[in-house]
């Protein structure tokens, strides 16, 4: 396995997908909450943080089938945030048995319709590249970062993204993505994994029709952090560890 991986903890395995922009250090600290009660896997994605950076189109659903055989584990909770939530809901399509509950916060979705305001708002932070540092502050001033950048958490924030823009420009050989086909869209009522949809109320508004489509899984809890934004992995950790554990402890 050449992805940088930590486990901590014991007991039934969580798996954190972080988002783009970001690497697993995003869990930092949500993961000490949860290893208290679970055993708690977190994996920097192929070119991220410590992770080698992608040589070809990557692979996230199996990039994480490997890493979960790799670990000799044949079943486990996925908790995926943004493009780590698109993911973790096309592993579920793709490998159903192989994930007992869903947990999604703030997730993209591969085949989504999205808004001439997103698109934009991506073809700007794009369009400054090579300058990182105008692309950083581009792209961190978008609306959905508007609680973190104002919070002790900025400077966390932009670090992360600094290490992951220049990792981008300096290491990445290969920027396309394979998800599988046809794209979880058009499929969400196959989402057999009892599911849990967490969400900020501070974001773009096509989070909220995301959610729409979401509920079209036959088992779905949805649940707003007032106050958070796309970030709340690290403004609102203690309240997302909660309502996460709240959740499997439910389905027991």
């Amino acid at each position: 396995m050449d992805l940088f991986y930590e486990v901590k903890g014991e007991g039934t395995p969580l798996v954190f997908i972080h988002s783009p922009g970001v690497d697993s250090r995003e869990w930092k600290f949500i993961a000490p909450i949860l290893a208290q009660s679970f055993q708690v896997i977190t994996f920097d994605g192929r070119g991220t943080g410590k992770s080698p950076a992608p040589t070809a189109p990557a692979n996230l659903v199996e990039d994480l089938k490997r890493l979960l055989h790799h670990l000799n584990i044949e079943q486990a909770v996925l908790v995926g945030h943004s493009m780590g939530g698109q993911a973790a809901a096309d592993f579920a399509l793709t490998y159903p048995s192989m994930v007992s509950r869903l947990i999604l916060l703030s997730p993209s979705l591969s085949g989504f319709p999205y808004s001439k305001e997103f698109t934009e708002w991506i073809a700007q932070v794009n369009s400054l590249a090579p300058d990182l540092d105008k692309m950083i502050d581009t792209s961190l001033a978008g609306p959905n970062y508007r609680v973190v950048m104002s919070s002790p958490q900025r400077d966390f924030l932009i670090e992360m993204h600094t290490d992951y823009m220049r990792k981008v420009f300096t290491e990445w050989k290969s920027f396309e993505v394979n998800w599988p086909q046809p794209p979880a869209m058009e499929r969400l009522e196959e989402i057999s994994a009892p599911t849990l949809f967490l969400q900020g109320t501070v974001e773009w508004g096509d989070m909220e029709r995301v959610a729409e489509e979401y509920k079209r899984v036959p088992s779905c809890k949805f649940i707003r952090i007032e106050g958070a934004d796309h970030m709340l992995t690290l403004t609102h950790p203690a309240e997302t560890a909660g309502y996460i554990e709240q959740f499997l402890k439910e389905l027991v």
